[in-house]
């Protein structure tokens, strides 16, 4: 079984503008592509699990996110680290235009992208972790049975505060790929 490490999108890939779906908003997170190579030189799939309420809400389109979404994976393959696989839930419970407007084991906090993920691509969760800016990011990792769930400080501008849900804190992904014991975390 392989190791994954699972990424949240906004916030932790590219400056969170609100509901960003085209290049022209698109503003990466700097030191993120150096620390995704080093999370694949590790060893580790790169699996993008991200809550996309824009499409549900109509502000734009699952073709719209489809397409962000393949020029994104080709940069990070450009750099070295390849997307394994990008999981979205386009639903909200309230604030989502029809079909879209429901709960949903998909949008995190609950645990369901991260589980279909390890199920199709055959992930070991118990050796793998997750990277988010948000306590709910961690609360589906921890639902879903990763041990390492780290809180980054969104768009990499602070180390956040811990949360009840995270294992550790960092900056931003490429500080916590670089800490002493994410390395001891590669060994493991």
């Amino acid at each position: 079984m392989k190791r994954a490490a699972f990424l949240d999108r906004d916030g932790v890939i590219n400056i969170d503008h609100a509901y960003v779906h085209d290049r022209e908003h698109f503003e990466w997170v700097p030191g993120v592509l150096e620390g995704a190579r080093m999370l694949t030189d590790a060893g580790f799939l790169l699996v993008v699990v991200t809550n996309q309420s824009g499409i549900g809400r109509g502000y734009y389109t699952e073709a719209d996110f489809h397409a962000l979404t393949d020029w994104m994976c080709g940069v990070f393959a450009e750099a070295g680290a390849p997307i394994a696989a990008v999981r979205f839930c386009p639903h909200h419970p309230e604030k989502a235009l029809g079909l879209y407007r429901r709960e949903c084991r998909c949008r995190k906090p609950q645990p369901g992208m991260i589980l279909d993920a390890a199920k199709d691509l055959n992930i070991d969760l118990s050796r793998s972790i997750l990277f988010g800016d948000k306590p709910g990011d961690c609360t589906a990792g921890r639902s879903a049975g990763l041990p390492e769930r780290v809180l980054l400080g969104t768009d990499g501008k602070c180390q956040p505060e811990a949360c009840v849900d995270s294992t550790r804190t960092a900056k931003d992904l490429l500080s916590a790929v670089r800490s002493d014991w994410m390395t001891a975390f590669i060994r493991s």
